[in-house]
């Protein structure tokens, strides 16, 4: 096999900047879950746990993206780390 038929092809344009929207819209779900913790000042029915290990996965994900300079996995995750670290800063200040 020679070098060139190794190499992964670049998804067309077209395709990353939808995985853009993609990556940062699906993770506006942790900003939803913030926005109910700040404005009710409750976090009772959160789970701690659950957020510290979607933060963990997520800031996993921004490191392989920085690995591969990958700028698609890189602005989405941090996003989701934003987001998830406002759950988890959240959960702490209101939770029970």
């Amino acid at each position: 096999m020679s070098d060139a038929a190794e190499l992964p092809k670049r998804p067309p344009r077209w395709f990353q900047r939808y995985m853009y929207v993609v990556g940062i819209g699906g993770n506006l779900f942790f900003y939803i879950q913030a926005w109910e913790i700040f404005t009710r000042r409750s976090a009772n029915d959160v789970s701690l746990s659950a957020f510290v290990v979607a933060f963990w996965a997520v800031a996993s994900w921004f490191a392989y993206g920085l690995v591969l300079r990958n700028w698609v996995l890189i602005s989405a995750n941090i996003v989701a780390m934003l987001g998830s670290g406002a759950v988890v800063a959240g959960k702490l200040m209101y939770g029970v």
